[in-house]
């Protein structure tokens, strides 16, 4: 096990009519808010009406931002940068997924820094400050309700990038199951997609002897996989719903990191599927990672191995045989909650493999990505074949 610090500061208030907090908690950090959101769903479905409510109820200026989508652009961030200014912002609250939520994580950093936040976003400068950020979370996946992530597109150039700094941390956020039950189970599928993702990401790794967080992330992995579909046959059962949102929180606040850190090298390759074909951020994960799995099978099975021994429960078969069985368990699986497995079936093609691969390489200087088996141009690419 490595050495490490885990730090995580957002205090999670969890459960029914949780709502009625985000006043008495934002007003802690000023009486001014930018309340950041996607469609109108969430004046659908209610919460926005109880937002409004509790923040003015204590007393806090409300100025509005909608309009996130998925795969959150720049271009938005940009005005949120200003509206914040104009307004003097004190505190962000964004209401929604993962999408609404790394928006306003932006917004926090961009509104404290004097150069253009893409800055952040392209490596060209480190954070030292942001606005505070608290979130009301409308869809579990991402678990950006306490990472110390944020995604954003760049259209221009088709760029989908990622930043890491614990300044954007939000400060609080509020998880209340109920307000996932009206969610499409397409948005569900491709939600636990992303959650499991999350979770395969830091357990892929070379670090020797990490036996807790191993168990802890196997138990994580085997949640999400029987809860999710459940989720889709129960809509408003809300016990179902609490272990689908709580494993979505979990899977992504760097508690699974410690002493292990992960992989990432699929989360790289979907970014830039869904940086060109502006396709579900899940969807995308459920293609890339059995691809990746084939690839580096050879190459390091032993973890591959205890995933199918530990999670599915193959015993008595050979290593390739585990593996090979593994593999087909997760398709099966994000198969039945009905995620494809092949860009092939999204009619997407290998026209833009070359520049994607590229892409996915040129983030890092030394050409590759990954950890557990370290990926080129070459190996980025072959990947993509595989999951067509």
């Amino acid at each position: 096990m490595r050495d490490f610090i885990f730090e995580n500061r957002t205090k999670i208030i969890f459960g029914r009519n949780t709502e009625k907090y985000v006043g008495p908690e934002a007003i802690k950090y000023g009486k001014k808010a930018l309340l950041h959101y996607g469609g109108g769903s969430i004046k659908k479905i209610g919460v926005y009406n109880k937002i409004i409510d509790s923040l003015k109820t204590a007393g806090i200026d409300i100025t509005e931002l909608g309009g996130v989508v998925p795969n959150p652009r720049l271009d938005l961030v940009y005005k949120g940068i200003e509206l914040v200014k104009e307004n003097n912002i004190d505190i962000i609250i964004a209401v929604g997924g993962g999408s609404v939520i790394d928006s306003a994580k932006a917004i926090a950093i961009g509104a404290c820094y004097d150069g253009d936040v893409w800055d952040f976003f392209s490596g060209k400068a480190d954070a030292e400050k942001a606005l505070p950020v608290a979130t009301v979370l409308t869809i579990p996946a991402a678990g950006s309700e306490s990472s110390n992530s944020s995604v954003i597109t760049n259209s221009d150039g088709k760029l989908k990038r990622g930043y890491t700094n614990n300044v954007i941390t939000p400060v609080f956020s509020i998880l209340n199951p109920e307000n996932t039950y009206s969610l499409p189970p397409y948005q569900i599928a491709c939600g636990a997609a992303d959650i499991l993702a999350h979770l395969m990401e830091r357990y892929f790794v070379n670090v020797e002897l990490v036996d807790l967080t191993d168990r802890l992330i196997e138990g994580a992995m085997q949640n999400i996989i029987k809860f999710a579909p459940l989720a889709i046959e129960n809509p408003e059962n809300y016990d179902i719903r609490a272990e689908v949102m709580w494993v979505g929180t979990v899977a992504h606040n760097n508690l699974l990191d410690t002493g292990r850190g992960g992989d990432w090298a699929s989360h790289g390759i979907e970014h830039e599927l869904s940086g060109i074909y502006d396709i579900a951020h899940g969807a995308g994960l459920a293609i890339v990672f059995p691809a990746w799995m084939k690839y580096v099978k050879t190459l390091n099975p032993f973890k591959l191995v205890q995933f199918g021994q530990r999670v599915f429960g193959i015993t008595d078969k050979s290593n390739d045989e585990t593996i090979d069985i593994a593999i087909q368990k997760l398709e099966d699986f994000f198969h039945s909650i009905g995620l494809a497995t092949r860009l092939s079936d999204i009619n997407i093609d290998d026209t833009y493999f070359d520049e994607m691969a590229e892409k996915a390489v040129s983030k890092n200087k030394n050409s590759t990505i990954g950890s557990y088996v370290k990926l080129d141009f070459d190996a980025v690419k072959e990947i993509y074949q595989l999951a067509l």
